[in-house]
């Protein structure tokens, strides 16, 4: 008797429990796959933010106009959103009379050091889904082809006489699930390392600048 061994074919044959571990790892991976992309996209985007910024920065360009410029945008983000939380609350400490510099500092980079941890969180969301995807996958993938693989060996035990023309299409189908799993896993742990790293250097820089910065209101706060 023959077989139609063709992916579709075994894939529709297959039985209820190995059809709906393959449709879950689909939907996974297509998940997986949108998220890169978009991850992909925004750390993209925060590193040319911050490119933009610290050459604007460092260009000599007065704090106050500065600062004055991201208010009206109302939308900074990244290394902007460090400068903008910082400069704000140093601008709100320094008018209050009577307080000392090194208070004044303090609350400046307290506010920086918050909106840094709220920038790296953004920068790190899916990340952890991403993770998840890449360790769970390939064992969900070896779930449905073990259960396959049972099923034929279940059919297989009520036949007198066994050819492998009778098991290998329940095989080859309860395979097909772990293909499905490395398929939703290899991308993920690829894409997780890779957005971690650049994650973990977005943040390095954030870090460096809010030192700088805070160097140089240093200076101003002790210089007035």
């Amino acid at each position: 008797m023959q077989h139609d061994m063709s992916i579709l074919s075994l894939i529709t044959n297959a039985s209820f429990m190995v059809q709906m571990v393959m449709l879950g790892l689909l939907m996974v991976s297509i998940i997986s796959w949108t998220m890169i992309i978009q991850k992909w996209r925004v750390l993209k985007q925060a590193k040319q933010e911050a490119n933009l910024f610290e050459r604007r920065f460092w260009s000599g360009a007065d704090l106050v106009d500065l600062y004055k410029a991201l208010t009206q945008r109302k939308n900074a983000q990244g290394m902007a959103s460090i400068f903008e939380a910082g400069f704000r609350e140093y601008a709100k400490l320094h008018k209050q009379p009577g307080i000392i510099s090194d208070a004044v500092l303090e609350g400046a980079q307290r506010a920086m050091r918050v909106t840094l941890n709220r920038e790296v969180e953004r920068a790190e969301s899916g990340l952890p889904f991403l993770a998840t995807v890449g360790s769970t996958s390939p064992y969900v993938g070896l779930f449905g082809t073990v259960w396959g693989i049972m099923n034929s060996f279940r059919a297989l035990g009520q036949v007198e006489q066994a050819t492998m023309s009778m098991v290998a299409p329940g095989i080859a189908e309860a395979l097909i699930a772990t293909a499905m799993g490395l398929f939703a896993a290899i991308p993920a742990v690829i894409a997780f390392n890779r957005f971690s790293y650049s994650v973990e250097r977005l943040e390095s820089r954030y870090d460096g600048f809010m030192e700088e910065f805070s160097n140089l209101l240093n200076r101003q706060v002790h210089n007035q």
